[in-house]
């Protein structure tokens, strides 16, 4: 076999590798968006039979998420005992995620600094933090949920906030502390012989050039906390539902799982997560010292 044959052979056989795990990575991708858009008849059919793609296309999944009535859709029908609104425990997630984000950003980027710039804690802290994390949350939610209950933050969104940013504050200081140690110290020091307070060298001078890396650690947390299941079925009742436990519940006497109207909702949760790594992408591949004097 010549030179060329065999870079060819060796093109093909990559090509066949990235297509083989692209079809595995991105099928799940495929199922959901096709049953969303599925009528009852074809995500519940009686006769076994697999649809890969809807038949009869259909919006009465989504209509149905939102309160509204899916019959009429191509025989969709449903025999519900109660409706279906996910608009308020989609707001719920939001309100949650976003203020445990922001909550963890604020108290685990100032920690991050003065652990990177000023040693705080030593080399104990660091560690002390990351125990946080060490625990699985299955095995501290049962304390946690003693506690908020005394403290009157179970089933609200403040509580909700405060879990979430505990939760993912070790991430927050240890993305960002990797972040701090790679900003020149020449860049603080000017600031301050400049006029500038520790607060002000920090705002002004330090923190605009890890603008990539808050982003990144904001968009990691951030869906951290989208995700959250465990902690917001075992902390919620009946006031606060968020989007997660909202969708395993969504059920009707007919076919128990509405595997069509779950489908829906799971493919509107995608979408946050996906606009805010469009909203920030361009500070994602800035670099973190740009402009500034390498060490």
């Amino acid at each position: 076999m010549s030179a060329l044959a065999k870079r060819r052979a060796g093109v093909i056989l990559r090509l066949g590798a990235v297509a083989a795990t692209l079809v595995v990575f991105l099928f799940p991708v495929y199922w959901l968006v096709t049953m969303a858009f599925k009528p009852q008849q074809e995500w519940a059919p009686t006769e076994g039979q697999i649809f890969w793609l809807p038949h009869d296309w259909t919006f009465g999944n989504f209509r149905r998420i939102f309160g509204g009535s899916a019959t009429g859709d191509s025989g969709l029908s449903f025999l519900i005992s109660t409706p279906i609104d996910a608009l308020t425990p989609i707001l719920n997630s939001l309100v949650a995620s976003v203020g445990g984000t922001a909550l963890a950003l604020v108290i685990g980027t100032s920690t991050a600094y003065g652990i990177s710039r000023f040693g705080a804690g030593g080399k104990v802290l660091p560690f002390q933090i990351l125990q946080l994390r060490m625990f699985p949350p299955i095995a501290i939610i049962i304390p946690v949920l003693f506690l908020w209950t005394y403290l009157k933050l179970f089933d609200t969104l403040p509580g909700l906030v405060i879990i979430y940013a505990a939760i993912t504050f070790p991430f927050v200081v240890w993305l960002m502390r990797s972040f701090f140690d790679e900003v020149p110290r020449e860049i603080r020091e000017a600031a301050i012989v400049d006029g500038c307070s520790e607060l002000g060298a920090f705002r002004k001078a330090v923190l605009p050039l890890v603008r990539g890396g808050l982003a990144t650690t904001a968009l990691f947390v951030f869906i951290l906390n989208w995700s959250d299941f465990l902690i917001a079925l075992v902390l919620t009742s009946q006031r606060v539902h968020t989007a997660p436990v909202f969708l395993s519940q969504i059920q009707s006497a007919a076919t128990g799982q509405e595997y069509g109207s779950q489908a829906a909702l799971g493919l509107i949760l995608i979408i946050p997560p996906v606009l805010l790594s469009i909203l920030i992408q361009r500070h994602l591949v800035r670099g973190l010292t740009f402009g500034a004097v390498k060490r």
